[in-house]
């Protein structure tokens, strides 16, 4: 099969189409034969190999697994033998464990799910790893109906994916963006909209009730001024440091959170397939749509990774595989 491959750590230029072999679907394994596959932030982290404590888990010399992409949509193309929900031929969607840049990828049963029938396959890519991060944010902040919900980092694919959950939980939202993607942020639902150029949400202003911050912009102190005194914080993504990214900040927060009366919370989002079902759901109610910002062909991968890193994106770039 052909496969977006990467033998060494480095910039989008490490990409390049290969054949290499196909994978053989395990008993708890279903073969997806990927027709389009999502470009998220974690993919150009393994791929550069950035904060340097991502090589502890993916290779600390080169990559492990030559292999990147985690958001897949396509069809079933073979089921293992314990394998009871899946058919061939079923449209699905998944979070895999990498692997993803390629024309049939092995996933577990259990991180599989059925792709909205409301959707093409482009939109459907967008959905696993950036829909599942928000709604397990938004989970794990206890959002309900009424709140004022701050999401920084709102125009991209996991705030998106937040702000129109949230509103669909019931809550008021506000999205933190860059001028230029405002009237976008608007549109997927959020109330209001705070230019970050021209305007610091931590400066004194409203305080909310939950605050969904991707970015990391700010200093923590600053960022739980703008928080209500009993209202939550959830910590996810943000650079940091170029060894260590951004756990320091998130063990700052896990340390703090005992001795202060606000919710400190770190999200270390996982795969999970009854997420993704729901997300199926939701989607097919018309409470959330997944946003595609470009599409790309197979042979361009590495244009796909750089537009994502340029952080002119609305939603999610997607590669079309099929």
């Amino acid at each position: 099969m052909r496969a977006i491959v990467a033998h060494r750590y480095g910039g989008p230029e490490v990409l390049s189409v290969a054949e290499v072999g196909a994978p053989v679907p395990g008993d708890d394994e279903v073969l997806v034969r990927v027709r389009a596959v999502g470009v998220s932030a974690g993919d150009a982290l393994v791929m550069r190999g950035e904060p340097r404590a991502v090589r502890l888990a993916f290779g600390l010399r080169h990559p492990k697994q030559p292999i990147l992409g985690r958001d897949v949509a396509g069809e079933v193309e073979a089921v293992g033998a314990a394998v009871t929900r899946f058919r061939v031929g079923d449209a699905v969607y998944a979070e895999s464990d990498q692997g993803g840049y390629a024309e049939l990828v092995a996933v577990q049963e259990r991180f599989v799910a059925l792709r909205p029938a409301t959707v093409d396959v482009i939109h459907a890519a967008a959905v696993p790893v950036s829909g599942t991060t928000a709604l397990q944010g938004l989970r794990l902040a206890g959002v309900v109906p009424g709140q004022h919900v701050l999401v920084n980092g709102a125009s991209g694919g996991v705030g998106g994916f937040a702000v129109q959950l949230a509103k669909a939980m019931g809550a008021e939202v506000t999205g933190v963006c860059r001028a230029a993607k405002a009237d976008h942020v608007r549109a997927i639902g959020a109330d209001q909209v705070i230019d970050y150029t021209t305007e610091d949400f931590t400066a004194g202003g409203p305080r909310y009730d939950v605050i969904f911050d991707l970015v990391a912009d700010h200093p923590l102190d600053r960022v739980r001024r703008a928080l209500a005194p009993r209202g939550t914080l959830v910590l996810s993504s943000g650079k940091g440091g170029k060894v260590f990214g951004p756990i320091g900040r998130i063990v700052r927060a896990s340390v703090a959170s005992p001795f202060v009366s606000q919710h400190l919370r770190s999200l270390a989002a996982r795969r999970n397939g009854d997420d993704l079902a729901e997300l199926t759901r939701r989607i097919e109610a018309g409470e959330v749509a997944p946003v595609v910002d470009e599409v790309f062909p197979f042979e361009r991968a590495a244009d796909a990774v750089a537009r994502l890193e340029s952080g002119a994106v609305r939603g999610k770039v997607v590669i079309l595989v099929g």
